[in-house]
Order: C-alpha cells, then sequence, then structure tokens
C-alpha cells in the first residue's frame, strides 16, 4: 500500500508542477498569485467526523495533508484532527463555516439539520450509484449546484471520497417483514432514516465511533454504518450476528471536503490547484480501496465469524422505495434550491438508468 501510495503521490506532483508552471508562469491579473511569496508557508487545520487514522474514511484527510505537502513542497501543511479532538464528530460544518478551521471532511448528510438540501450530495436512497453520482456531480452539473448551496456559508466543497455501494445494517432479529422493523431503534442518517420512520421505525444520528456501545447496550437496536471493511474493524460482528443487504439507504454515497471560502482566496492560484487535483485523487483513492477490502472483510465475517448475510425480502424494498420517493418529493418542495437540485439528479439518473442497465446490469449477469 506504502508502495502504490508514493506512486500516485510523485504523478500528482508531477501533474500539479505542470499546472503551477502553467498558472504562475503567465498569471493572468487578478488571477490570485500578485505579491503571493513562493516561499511563503501555509498552515492549515483540518476536522472530520472519523476516529482518528479510521481505516478508509479516517485516512482519506491524512492522504489528502501528505498529497498536499508533497504537491506543494511544503508550502502547504494541513494537520488533521480526529472526531472530538477539536470540535465534536458533528460539528465539522460549523467549524469550518465559522472559520474555527480551514478544514473539514465528513459527509453532507450530517448536516441536514442546517442544510437539509445538502443530502442530495451524500447519499439518496435508491439514488446513483458510485460511477453515476462522480458523473452527476462533475459533468452533470451538481458540483455547480453544491458550491451554490455552501456559498452562503463561506464554504467551498470538492468531493472528498466514495466508499460504495454499502451494506444495509447490522440487527440482531432477521426482517422478514414490514412489521419486523416497526419500533425497531436503528442508527441510520440523512434521507435512508426519515425513510426508515415513515414504514415504522426510530432513526437514530450518533456517530460512528459511539455505535458499537450503542449496540452492546441496547440504546440502538441495529445499526447501518459503511460495509465489510469499516464494520469488520469497528468490531459489529460480536454484537450483532445479522447482516442485511442491499444498501437501498446510501448506494453512492460521496464524502466531501469543505473549505472555508477565505481561507482558500488566500492561497496562491497554484496552491488553489493543489488543494483540488489532493482532493480528486484522494477521492479516486478511497473508491479504489474498498472495492479492495471490502470482499476480503465480507470473506472473514462469513467464513471466520460465521454472520449470516441475509437480503432483505423483496416486500420491505418495495415499501422502502415507495416511500423514499415520497421523502424525496418532500425535499425537493422546501425550497427553490431543492427543487433545481432534486431535477437535476433525477434528470441525469433517467439518462443514466438505460446505459447502467444494458452495460454494466447485463454484463454482471452474464458474468
Amino acid at each position: 500500500m506504502d508502495n502504490y501510495r508514493n506512486r500516485w503521490l510523485w504523478g500528482l506532483i508531477f501533474l500539479v508542477g505542470v499546472v503551477g508552471v502553467n498558472c504562475t508562469g503567465s498569471s493572468p491579473q487578478g488571477s490570485g498569485n500578485e505579491g503571493a511569496s513562493p516561499s511563503k508557508i501555509y498552515r492549515w487545520k483540518m476536522v472530520t467526523t472519523w476516529p482518528k487514522n479510521f481505516p478508509g474514511l479516517g485516512m482519506a484527510p491524512v492522504h489528502f495533508a501528505e498529497a498536499v505537502r508533497a504537491m506543494s513542497g511544503g508550502r502547504l501543511l494541513v494537520k488533521v484532527y480526529g472526531a472530538g479532538e477539536l470540535v465534536p464528530a458533528l460539528g465539522v460544518f460549523d467549524a469550518v463555516s465559522q472559520g474555527m478551521t480551514q478544514m473539514g471532511h465528513g459527509a453532507s448528510y450530517y448536516w441536514k439539520g442546517k442544510v437539509p438540501e445538502a443530502q442530495f450530495f451524500c447519499a439518496v436512497p435508491f439514488g446513483l450509484s458510485p460511477r453515476e453520482m462522480s458523473g452527476w456531480l462533475r459533468f452533470g452539473g451538481g458540483m455547480q449546484l453544491w458550491k451554490e448551496l455552501y456559498k452562503p456559508y463561506g464554504l467551498v466543497p470538492f468531493m472528498g471520497g466514495n466508499t460504495g455501494v454499502q451494506m444495509g445494517g447490522w440487527f440482531n432479529k432477521e426482517i422478514t417483514s414490514l412489521e419486523d422493523i416497526k419500533g425497531l431503534k436503528v442508527r441510520m442518517p440523512g434521507l435512508g432514516g426519515e425513510v426508515l420512520e415513515r414504514v415504522g421505525g426510530v432513526p437514530v444520528l450518533i456517530a460512528g465511533g459511539e455505535i458499537f456501545t450503542s449496540l452492546q447496550t441496547g440504546v440502538i437496536d441495529a445499526a447501518e454504518w459503511v460495509g465489510p471493511y469499516n464494520d469488520l474493524t469497528f468490531g459489529f460482528h460480536k454484537v450483532a450476528k445479522i447482516y442485511h443487504y442491499p444498501g437501498w439507504q446510501e448506494p453512492g454515497p460521496i464524502l466531501e471536503f469543505i473549505v472555508n471560502e477565505k481561507a482558500l482566496q488566500t492561497l496562491p492560484q497554484d496552491l488553489r490547484a493543489v488543494v483540488q487535483y489532493a482532493a480528486d485523487a484522494v477521492h479516486q483513492i478511497m473508491l479504489d480501496e474498498y472495492a479492495a477490502r471490502d470482499p476480503a472483510a465480507l470473506e472473514e465475517l462469513i467464513d471466520t465469524h460465521n454472520i449470516k448475510i441475509v437480503p432483505y425480502p423483496e416486500e420491505v424494498l418495495a415499501a422502502l422505495k415507495k416511500e423514499s420517493e415520497v421523502v424525496l418529493k418532500s425535499l425537493s418542495e422546501r425550497s427553490p434550491m431543492a427543487k433545481r437540485i432534486y431535477d437535476s439528479y433525477f434528470a441525469f439518473k433517467k439518462r443514466s438508468e438505460r446505459h447502467t442497465r444494458i452495460t454494466e446490469g447485463a454484463f454482471l449477469d452474464a458474468r
């Protein structure tokens, strides 16, 4: 892993070096480089919603800081703080928005109480796949809407990783019908939690680091977190034995880097490019890592820990999908901005579905 990380870091150094030469060699008027000292060192703090150095999710900020340091030649240094070290896990958005820190890493559905529309940019039940989600953001107008949404809060968003299609969650009792969900306290954030509530469940929002103890002590009856790689690390198999799938609630969850806009504007143009390319690299690296780590972790959960892997019944999935449509439509009616995001997201989804079905879907069936 270290050798691989070094290769992509040096590849990025070369790429951004070329960009930097182009940006600074003939800096246009008003580009943001005027008067910038090439030897000035910028020191940033990044707060995260994850435990420090947690595999996958928690390492993305660390990889970002390493890439930025290498590509900037030490001119931009980012110190990473895990959940609770500077601010609570769910306090990242406010900390960066208020300028307490320059950067944050997390998931936008954690800010639903402040910015409900932000949930579209993380996980939409029965929504876009990881590949489709990246396509919508980069080339389907999603990123422009995301930036517009965050601008009043003084924030600039960047894609910050994707874990791939997630699992459906950990349960001590197998879900065989909708009746089994009623009254069940389930750790499930975002839009998925709202859907769960509509079929009788009780969604509970707690940070990842609190899930194990909450399951163990009965504070919650079930929990979804990420997938085999991270779930195995947290040891959920020790306190629950039923692992449901598919992850209808988070089919292509995008994580985010958020940067304080004023802090970003203080950087010369070449360092702004470093921030962008480092975020892009970390985003893809995370998706690749989960594609490699999840299968091995799933094998261990089944073969070593005797975990029962169980699909949700069709009746349950059908009900969840129906209620998802109601929840999403309701969200789209909360504001003109929500309607614009909703329309853009689902127009892209409609265009993608036929292609995905006759390419990836048909291939997987044939394979």
